[in-house]
């Protein structure tokens, strides 16, 4: 099946045609058709198999066939929720280059910038509205705009705006579109609070599941590499030197971890950028665009920040921190090996971080080869450090003794 089979109309096949896209991705080929035929649709899909395409495409299709005549100030006809700034400005590029060929128009609203550009946008008119869950609300209990005209409503990294307690704002948003409107719902799991939340806000929708969230590709080779805690930077280091060549993501738990390792690895003539949510919008943009040009080989950055971000052509993935969610691990490698690519993801454990070793393979099935090659190997057979209670106890106990013993001090 090729694109020009799935009732798209001539200006979008204009469009796609000359970012030389012709055979649709499985997501893409189950999941356009469904839409076109306004059904409300569950898709559970990973990152990275084409499914912002998957509703852009027919969304834009659908707004195209039934518009009236062009006129002034347009009412928003399709409204899209993605939870970080990056996933909505990438939805929004998508939208306008697929949409090129249209008289549709398309923004994004996000916060972290000045709201008076997009507040002038949204009062011109608009067909596609992107945005986040925040600054959609603030601009609406300021009537910038109105959400009575919407016919579809997309919910794009569904799991992601649960975990970034974004799901009242979403019940919220639902309630101010129509109820016969179309819903569709993208997300890489589906946790039982998103079950609850489709149940509640969506009408017989068709269930569309593309790859489980257990699964790593063939085309990616993984490594585990246990290292000492204290060695972690000396052994990226290495691996940067000798290993990873082209363009390199290395995940970090943390904001601080993040930046700490980025100040470490410029320090040894690291080419190094750095994203995540505590950085400006203009900064974190910044970063992702150097990274994207290729003017920054590596790329330093947080889950939640990394999450969904399209970022193509990535030859390695470092987990300088091993992730404490199994399925982040997959989210992360995934980075790598896409398109039938080969890709190469170095994981690095220390003494207390072994106990999500064993998670991650129950996970993915199968045990990930260990490399002790390099120079600072740790014995993977060493046990974590673990504070028991009893431990613990004791030390609270202590404290309190050294305590009553300071208070009587003072009453002498």
């Amino acid at each position: 099946m090729q694109f020009k089979d799935l009732k798209l109309n001539k200006p979008i096949l204009r469009a796609i045609t000359e970012k030389n896209y012709t055979t649709p991705t499985e997501v893409q080929h189950k999941v356009i058709p469904q839409i076109i035929e306004q059904n409300d649709v569950i898709v559970t899909a990973q990152t990275g198999t084409g499914k912002t395409a998957s509703f852009a495409l027919p969304i834009l299709r659908m707004l195209f066939d039934r518009q009236d005549a062009p006129k002034k100030g347009k009412k928003i006809r399709a409204l899209v929720v993605n939870p970080t700034r990056e996933l909505a400005i990438q939805v929004q590029e998508n939208f306008k280059q697929y949409g090129k060929y249209t008289n549709l128009v398309s923004t994004a609203i996000f916060g972290g910038v000045s709201a008076v550009p997009q507040q002038e946008i949204l009062e011109r008119g608009v067909d596609i509205l992107i945005a986040t869950p925040g600054r959609l609300l603030d601009l609406h209990k300021q009537d910038v705009f109105r959400l009575d005209k919407v016919e579809q409503l997309v919910l794009d990294e569904a799991d992601l705006m649960l975990d970034m307690g974004f799901i009242n704002d979403i019940r919220k948003i639902e309630r101010l579109c129509p109820k016969d409107r179309q819903t569709l719902l993208f997300s890489a799991t589906m946790p039982d609070a998103i079950e609850e939340l489709a149940k509640t806000i969506m009408f017989q929708p068709t269930r569309v599941t593309i790859a489980k969230t257990s699964s790593t590709a063939d085309t990616i080779v993984q490594k585990l590499m246990y290292v000492p805690k204290s060695e972690k930077v000396a052994l990226c280091v290495h691996l940067l030197e000798r290993e990873c060549k082209g363009s390199t993501i290395i995940f970090r738990r943390t904001k601080f971890g993040a930046d700490k390792l980025e100040k470490s690895l410029t320090k040894k003539g690291f080419n190094v950028t750095c994203l995540h949510g505590n950085k400006s919008q203009n900064a974190r943009q910044k970063a992702l665009n150097r990274f994207k040009n290729g003017d920054a080989r590596i790329l330093i950055a947080t889950d939640v920040a990394a999450r969904g971000i399209d970022i193509s052509a990535v030859d390695a993935v470092i987990n300088f921190d091993l992730p404490n969610i199994a399925e982040t691990y997959v989210h992360r490698i995934g980075r790598t090996g896409r398109a039938g690519i080969n890709g190469e993801s170095y994981s690095f454990c220390c003494e207390d971080e072994k106990e999500y070793v064993a998670t991650i393979e129950t996970l993915i099935g199968k045990k990930i080869p260990v490399d002790n090659e390099h120079p600072f190997p740790l014995d993977p057979d060493l046990k974590p450090q673990v504070h028991t209670k009893k431990s613990n106890s004791k030390h609270r106990k202590n404290r309190k003794s050294e305590a009553s013993r300071k208070k009587k001090k003072r009453w002498y």
